[in-house]
């Protein structure tokens, strides 16, 4: 017998027996065609957990960005100003909130077409409220937005971007944000703290003496007691807070270990504190402050990372559970790798800079390809409340294009998909990681 002719047999036979039906063992094995509507559905109807944030809840009162001048003056459109017109920074910082508003309006969407994602975004958002986008629209926008009382437009927001709980970002030292946490802020149920580190850890020298000033024995070296008075403040502010993680951002110059004060702190204060509370850390790496520090929050870079420290914290803190963003693309990669080698890490989102469609859809791809669906695709970065209705239609539109295409080349190749497939991967990547990384406790 001819062996070609055998091996063709062979394989004959083996892709009957892994025809969609007959490998799934069951009749709900959905179509080719009838995919792309239930990966659709699926995600429209799932309530994702938007896992970082900049958002904070009604109770911590001016900190709460929302409205249609907080969502022109983000720092993204800022950015695209300078790029779009004569207008000096000095003199941009110098106008009122709506004047800058006004600006930025005018340049962005009346003398140029919105087509960039931050400006598009704000475009979604006005549309979803069935406000009018056209150039003359603002003056209609402002005065619908200053009807809205933020207690009920938070529901209303979160439910229309598909967010069951947002997690926000607070700082024990900030002057704004502490005093409200120490005086018992009201907490609200779809809002959850995290603990962020970067005046700990990135600017020492220039924020122990708050430590010191909440009665802390710590001094400017973080020498004799410090590490172990880090430790109690923490201990006391995850009381205070009942933090699901902590956190911080890291430049691309990141090293560890290290025995500068950034590595000290950080093997001795904050990774055993988060094994004593079992609490994930989560690490942004890669951003370059203030490249152009005349635009503010809009100048800051990216670099890329060595991720060979990232490997290090795996290998040697095997207890500490590690979310890791990077935002460089160069590293995505790397990243991907590593969480194929240590469970411990949790690659999440595609921050910042990341955040593009065109991007957002290659770096998921090679997640799925590599991990399947244990890692956190996205998380929105928002700003301003409003924000996540966008960034998280974007999400949905892009991810629902990625999964319908693996869904297919899986039918393809043997294994039918069931509408229990989708769901069950869509509340992976969306809802239960994040669950089950933070302790959070499933979540309505």
């Amino acid at each position: 017998m001819d062996c070609g002719a055998e091996d063709r047999s062979v394989t004959t036979d083996l892709l009957k027996t892994s025809s969609p039906s007959a490998a799934s063992g069951s009749g709900n094995s959905l179509t080719g065609s009838e995919i792309a509507g239930a990966v659709r559905e699926t995600l429209a109807a799932t309530r994702f957990i938007d896992i970082h944030t900049h958002l904070f809840a009604p109770s911590f009162g001016k900190l709460s960005l929302w409205g249609i001048d907080e969502l022109l003056t983000y720092h993204y459109l800022e950015a695209e100003l300078f790029r779009s017109s004569e207008v000096a920074p000095e003199d941009y910082w110098r106008l009122s909130k709506s004047e800058q508003a006004d600006l930025i309006w005018r340049t962005l969407f009346a003398e140029n077409t919105p087509i960039s994602e931050a400006t598009r975004g704000v475009i979604a958002v006005l549309h979803e409220f069935r406000l009018p986008t056209h150039q003359k629209a603002l003056g209609e926008a402002r005065a619908f937005f200053q009807e809205q009382k933020l207690e009920a437009h938070i529901p209303r927001v979160l439910g229309m971007a598909g967010l069951s709980s947002v997690i926000m970002t607070n700082d024990p030292l900030d002057p704004d944000e502490a005093p409200l946490w120490q005086k018992g802020v009201e907490g609200h149920e779809q809002f959850h703290a995290v603990l962020r580190l970067d005046r700990i850890l990135n600017a020492w020298p220039t924020h122990w003496q708050a430590l010191a000033a909440q009665g802390y024995a710590v001094d400017a070296h973080a020498s004799g007691k410090s590490t172990s008075e880090v430790r109690r403040f923490l201990a006391d502010w995850v009381a205070r807070m009942r933090p699901v993680y902590m956190a911080c951002s890291l430049p691309d110059t990141f090293e560890f270990p290290s025995e500068s004060l950034n590595g000290l702190l950080l093997r001795d204060a904050v990774l055993p504190t988060c094994r004593e509370f079992r609490l994930p850390l989560s690490l942004m790496i890669g951003v370059r402050k203030q490249v152009n520090p005349r635009i503010r929050l809009a100048g800051d870079a990216v670099g890329r990372a060595d991720l060979r420290n990232v490997e290090t914290l795996c290998h040697d803190f095997p207890a500490n559970r590690l979310l890791v963003s990077v935002l460089s693309r160069e590293n995505q990669h790397e990243l991907c790798v590593l969480a194929r080698k240590f469970n411990n890490l949790m690659p999440f989102g595609c921050w910042w800079f990341l955040n593009n469609t065109s991007i957002v859809e290659e770096i998921t791809r090679e997640r799925i390809e590599m991990l399947g669906a244990s890692f956190i695709p996205q998380h929105s970065d928002a700003r301003v409340l409003e924000q996540v209705i966008y960034k998280w239609a974007n999400t949905r539109r892009t991810v629902a294009t990625i999964l319908t295409e693996n869904y297919r080349l899986l039918s393809e190749d043997g294994r039918g998909v069931t509408r229990s497939d989708i769901q069950r991967d869509v509340t992976r990547l969306f809802r239960s990681n994040a669950e089950s990384w933070m302790n959070l406790g499933p979540q309505t």
